[in-house]
């Protein structure tokens, strides 16, 4: 699963770059990208919350290996959008601080190692999640409230943002 998902993040990261080349040229663009921003993360703090106050069921996963498990990777990182507005800004932020002008040779570097980045963080959870099993009472009670400070942040930063360009 982990290879499916990584294979998508290097499309993702490879789109990304693409795209934040296109959107930081054009200030209009760049200011309605950050209204939207702000809804959503709006839109995220409030599911996070309803989340923390709902029971939660124990469900049993199932475990998977081959290329099922490959194909259930692309698909459930295909849905997930989030890592392309992620590396927009990541690569906006290279381009802009540290003067990095993006050639398709460094495109394509930075999409092999966000690609490679994911495939190591999710086999680091894994190892992780073996270490802890049974022990995640406290990160189930508390991770949705953790989500929401998140989101709020997030949005505080992305109103500063805003208002400061």
């Amino acid at each position: 699963m982990a290879l499916g998902a990584s294979s998508v993040v290097l499309f993702q990261a490879l789109l990304a770059v693409l795209i934040s080349k296109y959107i930081f040229s054009h200030p209009y663009v760049k200011s309605v990208f950050l209204k939207t921003g702000i809804a959503i993360l709006i839109l995220m703090f409030i599911y996070f919350l309803l989340s923390a106050n709902r029971k939660k069921n124990q469900q049993n996963i199932k475990k998977r290996t081959g290329t099922k498990s490959f194909f259930t990777g692309i698909l459930v990182s295909s849905l997930n959008i989030f890592p392309i507005p992620y590396f927009v800004l990541i690569s906006t932020l290279l381009s802009n601080n540290f003067e990095i002008k993006f050639s398709i040779m460094n495109d394509i570097f930075f999409a092999i190692s966000a690609a490679l980045g994911t495939l190591t963080t999710l086999y680091l959870y894994v190892i992780f999640i073996m270490k802890i099993d049974g022990k995640t009472e406290l990160f189930k009670r508390y991770s949705n409230y953790f989500m929401a400070a998140l989101m709020l942040v997030l949005i505080i930063i992305t109103i500063a943002r805003l208002y400061n360009m």
